[in-house]
């Protein structure tokens, strides 16, 4: 038992400098993974504006609104990770994304 226990903390020894990474990366694959769903639902919020204005209102979502959830969810998925016990955030940070990989794999597009 103790091997299987030392290599799980070794896994997360060497995820340890890159928390912060590691959160833009989960963040950034669930923006690309479902970012056209988000988009469908805004352009139907928007649909009934000029063309002028849905094109503005698509612009800031995409250059700016998904920049900021990046730049202010990070942080706080770094927290959530460090949340985990130290033997465990490796095997986790795994496991997220082969979940994520799956996820992408078996979503349905409409």
């Amino acid at each position: 038992m103790q091997p299987i226990l030392d290599a799980l903390a070794q896994i997360s020894s060497w995820m340890q400098p890159y928390y912060s990474e590691i959160a833009l990366t989960i963040l950034a694959t669930i923006l690309v993974v479902y970012g056209d769903v988000i988009n469908k639902h805004i352009k139907r919020m928007i649909s009934q504006y000029h063309f002028v204005i849905r094109t503005i209102v698509f612009v800031l979502i995409c250059a700016f609104g998904y920049g900021l959830l990046l730049v202010f969810v990070s942080p706080f998925l770094k927290q959530v990770i460090l949340a985990i016990p130290h033997i465990y955030r490796g095997v986790t940070v795994i496991g997220v994304f082969l979940l994520l990989g799956y996820l992408a794999e078996h979503r349905r597009y409409i």
